[in-house]
C-alpha cells in the first residue's frame, strides 16, 4: 500500500512538472489576460456603480441579503472566486481534451498510471498558476480601497480548500463530458453561466426565483463561495461554517465519484472516434 501510494504522488508530481515545463514554454497569455479583466471589469464597473449611480450606499434589502453594506467587498470576494473557477476548470477539465488533441490520450491510457494522481498533478500546477492571477486581483481591489477587516484566517483556509475541491470535482465531471462530445468550448462556457448567474458570485442568489435556488445548491460551488464569503467578509469562524463546508465537501465527493465512474466509457468512446 505505500509503494502505491508512492507510485501515485509519483505521478501527480510529474504531471505538474511536465505541465510547468510546457506552460512555461508557451504560456496562454490569451487566457490569463482575459479571466484577469473578466475580474478587473467586474470590480471597476462595479465601483463606478456604486458611487456614480448608488451615491456610496446599497439598499437595505441587499444588507439584508448579505448581512452588510460592504457591496464592493462582496463583489470583489465573489470576482476572485469566480476567477479562481474559471482559470482552475479551464486547466483541470481540459487536461484530458487536450491529450486527445495532440494525439496522445491513447499513449496515456496504456500508460501505468492512475487516471485520479494525473488529473490533481494537473490541478497542482493549476492552483499554483491561478493563485498568482488572483492575486494580482486583489492587488487592484486594494487599488479601489477594497478591505477585508473581519476576515477570520482558519475560516478562510477552509473556504479556499472548500472551493478548490468543489471546483476539481466539477472538472473531473466536465473532462469527461468534453472528451466524449469531442469540444471544449460549448461545455465549459455552460458551466461558467451556469456559476456566475447560480452561485452568488456579483448578487446574492436569494434574488432568484425558488427553482434557480434549488438548482444552485446542486452545485458545490455555491456552498463553497457560501464559506468563503463568510469567512472573508463576515469574519465568521470554522464553527459556524460547519454546515455548508460539510455540504460542500458531500456535494464534491460526489461529483467526483460520478466522474471517475463516467471516465472509463468516456476514454473509451474517444479512442474508438478516434480510430
Amino acid at each position: 500500500m505505500p509503494e502505491r501510494e508512492g507510485e501515485q504522488m509519483s505521478v501527480a508530481w510529474a504531471t505538474l512538472r511536465r505541465t510547468w515545463t510546457m506552460t512555461g514554454r508557451a504560456y496562454p497569455w490569451s487566457y490569463a489576460v482575459g479571466c484577469l479583466l473578466i475580474g478587473v471589469f467586474t470590480l471597476g464597473l462595479s465601483y463606478l456603480g456604486l458611487h456614480a449611480i448608488g451615491g456610496g450606499s446599497v439598499a437595505e434589502d441587499f444588507t439584508a441579503r448579505t448581512g452588510g453594506a460592504d457591496y464592493l467587498g462582496y463583489i470583489a470576494i465573489g470576482a476572485a472566486g469566480y476567477m479562481f473557477t474559471v482559470r482552475m476548470l479551464l486547466w483541470s477539465s481540459k487536461a484530458l481534451i487536450t491529450e486527445q488533441r495532440q494525439g496522445t490520450l491513447a499513449a496515456l491510457l496504456i500508460a501505468p498510471a492512475g487516471r485520479l494522481p494525473y488529473l490533481l498533478g494537473f490541478t497542482g500546477f493549476a492552483l499554483l498558476n491561478t493563485a498568482v492571477e488572483v492575486g494580482l486581483l486583489g492587488g487592484f481591489a486594494a487599488v479601489l480601497g477594497v478591505t477585508l477587516p473581519a476576515w477570520h484566517p482558519l475560516a478562510a483556509l477552509a473556504g479556499v480548500l472548500a472551493l478548490t475541491a468543489a471546483v476539481f470535482a466539477v472538472a473531473v465531471v466536465l473532462g469527461a463530458l468534453m472528451i466524449v462530445a469531442g469540444e471544449a468550448h460549448i461545455s465549459q462556457n455552460t458551466v461558467f453561466l451556469a456559476v456566475s448567474l447560480l452561485c452568488g458570485i456579483t448578487f446574492p442568489n436569494s434574488y432568484l426565483p425558488a427553482p434557480a435556488r434549488w438548482l444552485a445548491e446542486l452545485l458545490p460551488v455555491t456552498s463553497a463561495m457560501d464559506v468563503l464569503r463568510d469567512a472573508l467578509g463576515q469574519g465568521r469562524p470554522l464553527a459556524e461554517l460547519a454546515p455548508r463546508l460539510v455540504t460542500c465537501l458531500a456535494l464534491s465527493a460526489g461529483y467526483l465519484l460520478l466522474g471517475l465512474r463516467l471516465l472509463p466509457a468516456a476514454e473509451r468512446r474517444a479512442v474508438e472516434r478516434s480510430f
